[in-house]
Order: C-alpha cells, then sequence, then structure tokens
C-alpha cells in the first residue's frame, strides 16, 4: 500500500488531526525486521548518530510508516522514546526490546556493529565504543495484514 493511502487510513479511523509522520524502512533485512514488529516482537530500534547529518533526530509522539523491502507501507508505528547513548553503553534491555536473534546484547552488538561499519565503510570510518547511537522505543498502532 502506498505510505499516503495508509495514514490516511489511519488518520480517519483514529481522527487523528495531524501529519506528524516519517515514512522509512529498516535498514538491515528490512522485511524480517518489519515482521518482528507487526508480530509485536519488536518494539525498538537503534541508529548511528554521525549518520543523521542534518536529517532530524526521530521525536517522542512522533508516527512512523514503516515501508517493506519493495516500498509498500505495511504498518504504523508511534515513537514512545528517543535517546542518546554510547554504543558501548546499549543496554541488554533495549537489546531485548529491538527483538532480533536471541534478543542478547552480545547478538546485538555484533549484528549492530557489522552494520554500521557497513554504513560507514564510505567514510572510510568505523564504529567506536564511543560513538552515539540513537535508541528509539515504539509501539505498534496500526497495521496491514
Amino acid at each position: 500500500m502506498d505510505a499516503k493511502k495508509l495514514w490516511d487510513e489511519f488518520k480517519n479511523k483514529f481522527n487523528i488531526d495531524n501529519d506528524n509522520y516519517s515514512i522509512w524502512v529498516f535498514g538491515d533485512n528490512p522485511d524480517l525486521l518489519l515482521s518482528l514488529v507487526k508480530s509485536g516482537k519488536k518494539t525498538a530500534t537503534a541508529s548511528l548518530y554521525k549518520l543523521y547529518n542534518s536529517n532530524k533526530l526521530p521525536c517522542e509522539g512522533e508516527y512512523n510508516i514503516i515501508l517493506n523491502s519493495k516500498g509498500k507501507a505495511e504498518c504504523i508505528t508511534k515513537t514512545t522514546k528517543v535517546y542518546l547513548t554510547k554504543f558501548c553503553d546499549v543496554t541488554e534491555a533495549h537489546a531485548y526490546k529491538e527483538g532480533e536473534g536471541d534478543k542478547s546484547l552480545s547478538y546485538w552488538k555484533s549484528v549492530h556493529e557489522r552494520f554500521f561499519n557497513e554504513c560507514l565503510a564510505s567514510y572510510n570510518k568505523k564504529i567506536t565504543s564511543d560513538d552515539l547511537i540513537v535508541c528509539e522505543e515504539f509501539e505498534l498502532v496500526y497495521k496491514i495484514d
């Protein structure tokens, strides 16, 4: 479904009177991560702060239209918490909320270190333990089956 169409459907159903939303796709294995969100197993995500450049950070209360790997909108989440922390300080609790693999911190660090290093490769940089991570928690508010 088109993102605008999904948003309009959601807005009409729940009497939302604003257009405060972002549209995005998960960066690594988008369809798997989307399925974890839709099943309720994934309620958090993380991104590398230095890659935001001039883009605005996510905000509490903001809606997110999540796309699949083909660019089709499948669900809407609402951001409930956003905070910055160093890569080395990401918690077990956050890793668990991301819902990936065995939900452990060691799994989270391994997968995210690889992914962040892939993102940084074009800058000839690597992730460090002191790099800031944008941790975002959300709730699933609408989905299509």
